[in-house]
């Protein structure tokens, strides 16, 4: 069954399960997955972990890669969990003295911490475990100054541009100050992050134990999204940049509201079709370990299509604010005051921006304020 959405995705659509939908030819071959505190190994020298989360998606998977420093042997983790009492838990039950990660030959030693990107389900631990255990964080630049720039709002009152531009989609007054109420939030599930960091770059090789991995960056998800891929496993650390069983989230958020990361996405799914192998071992941040990569991005480029010409449709029927697009977009309802409507928002714009980008449509302000969308 499909995953529940959040903030990391949302099922994929069920137009595509139909037989004139693209088959998902998609293998697990890694079987069930370990449970909080333990560890499994798929490929020679990588570990599987997972972690619990306290979302409507209620977990994250997370790796470890045999590693050796200056200091000895030891694991790189790549990916962390939030913060919350239960991934300590785990944490504290991997790393201990008679815990899974010790009766290894590397032993329980962390010698460095790699985030994919700066959603606090990957980065929200990797404060702890740096400073536990002295260990460098590895991340995008892009990522990590996004991710300090938001835990800088903790604390502050929701900005008028972000009152704004939510007004502007349609929101009602309501769920305005709903969103006032829960805005600063960010940093809840996150610990401190270090006040610096190893930057990884698209196209940068670096060795990890007995292999080289090279960085992956794909966008539209978050800014600078790092995959590791590494030949000589076999293996594609893919974090939220390929899913087997949920769509990642594409959103336009207030502080840019005209970007374009849907067509970013679009990119990079052409990008990893063209480049990445069909045979590689995808280790996803959700759901299994699985094979059938180029099937799984073809299908998420169909979906995304699909959208888009449901929108179109929508469109030229008459003109539309954010707020009512969503039936053309989501499978389910979506609350005008719930949890998903800043998720559904955030999506609705950005194939509402990448139209506007393409030249297929124009925007208009009412005279209540709204920006209402039409097909030229």
């Amino acid at each position: 069954m499909p995953e529940a959405p959040t903030s990391d995705g949302r099922p994929d659509d069920p137009a595509l399960t139909s037989s004139g939908g693209a088959p998902h030819a998609l293998q697990y071959p890694c079987g069930e997955p370990p449970a909080p505190g333990e560890v499994r190994e798929v490929a020679p020298g990588v570990l599987w972990l997972r972690m619990p989360l306290p979302f409507a998606l209620n977990h994250i998977n997370l790796w470890a890669v045999a590693d050796e420093d200056e200091h000895g042997t030891g694991w790189a983790v790549i990916d962390t969990g939030t913060k919350t009492p239960e991934a300590m838990a785990a944490w504290r039950q991997l790393i201990s003295p008679d815990g899974p990660l010790a009766a290894t030959p590397q032993g329980a030693r962390i010698t460095r911490v790699f985030c994919t990107h700066m959603h606090p389900d990957h980065v929200g631990m990797a404060g702890w475990l740096t400073r536990k255990f002295q260990c460098r964080l590895w991340m995008t630049r892009l990522e990590y100054l996004t991710c300090r720039t938001l835990v800088a709002d903790t604390g502050r009152e929701a900005p008028d541009d972000a009152i704004d531009f939510y007004r502007r989609m349609g929101w009602s007054e309501e769920a305005l100050d709903i969103y006032r109420s829960r805005f600063g939030g960010y940093s809840k599930y996150m610990h401190t992050l270090p006040d610096s960091f190893r930057r990884l770059s698209d196209g940068d090789t670096l060795r990890i134990g007995a292999h080289e991995w090279r960085v992956v960056i794909g966008r539209g998800h978050s800014p600078e999204h790092a995959c590791l891929l590494s030949d000589s496993l076999g293996v594609l650390v893919s974090g939220d940049q390929v899913l087997p069983r949920i769509s990642s989230n594409v959103s336009v958020f207030p502080t840019e509201p005209d970007a374009d990361p849907l067509g970013d996405w679009i990119h990079s799914i052409e990008r990893l079709r063209s480049t990445l192998s069909d045979d590689l071992l995808v280790l996803p941040a959700h759901g299994e370990p699985f094979r059938g990569l180029h099937a799984r991005l073809d299908r998420l480029a169909q979906g995304h299509e699909r959208g888009l010409q449901r929108l179109r449709r929508s469109l030229a029927e008459s003109p539309k604010r954010t707020v009512d697009v969503f039936g053309a977009l989501f499978a389910r309802a979506i609350d005008s005051n719930g949890e998903l409507l800043g998720m559904a928002t955030g999506e609705g714009v950005a194939h509402l921006n990448h139209l506007l980008v393409r030249g297929e449509a124009v925007r208009e302000t009412g005279e209540d304020g709204v920006y209402r969308y039409r097909l030229k």
